[in-house]
């Protein structure tokens, strides 16, 4: 990939990790729950996800599943069931500070943060659509795919973990400023309805 052209897509994929998103809201709530150090964990979980898109569509599967309306709903509802799963979960989460998190917040291991974002992002038919409509235009068909999908993935996977990092402080260091149980229940249930929001926009995304 030219340096140019590269050039053109970090300003892509910067523009397209600082956009509202499940990933966002995932990073943030991460943030919220569990602080910064560990929740900055699921980060690595939400860009495995976006490496299982392109690997996805680099082997040729996305546009199957797009083209398929079997396989492009069973991945859009796992996707739809996941978010409002976590949204509910996070609705109902105690109402602790987190300067005095619960245990259960404390106790949540790295690689289960990092299997929830992978989840968020790998069962996601709507980034699948998406990069089958961006990657290729960034892709020299004259020389090696791999490679340049190599720059692609490494990329995305450095620019979503700078904004995610911001996400998940930004977070973090709100929730230290909120002292009260109504004030941490608000904000759980603020990010829960964003989780479940995300999935209703899910919901309606439809194929181009």
């Amino acid at each position: 990939m030219d340096f140019s052209l590269w050039l053109t897509f970090l300003v892509a994929a910067c523009l397209i990790s600082l956009s509202p998103g499940a990933g966002a809201v995932a990073a943030m709530s991460a943030g919220l729950n569990h602080g910064f150090a560990r929740g900055y964990v699921m980060s690595f979980g939400l860009v495995l996800g976006i490496w299982t898109q392109i690997l996805v569509v680099g082997l040729g599967l996305g546009a199957l599943i797009a083209a398929s309306s079997i396989g492009f709903a069973l991945v859009k509802w796992l996707g739809v069931a996941y978010l409002v799963w976590l949204g509910l979960k996070q609705w109902r989460a105690p109402a602790v500070p987190l300067v005095n998190a619960s245990a259960e917040a404390v106790a949540v291991e790295p690689r289960t943060l990092v299997l929830r974002g992978w989840m968020i992002n790998a069962a996601n038919p709507k980034g699948t659509v998406f990069l089958l409509a961006v990657v290729p235009q960034f892709l020299d068909l004259t020389r090696a795919l791999a490679p340049q999908y190599a720059v692609i993935a490494l990329t995305l996977a450095c620019t979503d973990l700078i904004v995610m990092a911001g996400y998940t402080a930004l977070a973090a260091k709100l929730l230290r400023l909120l002292k009260s149980p109504r004030q941490i229940k608000v904000l759980n249930r603020s990010f829960g309805s964003l989780f479940v929001g995300a999935g209703l926009l899910l919901a309606m995304f439809k194929r181009v």
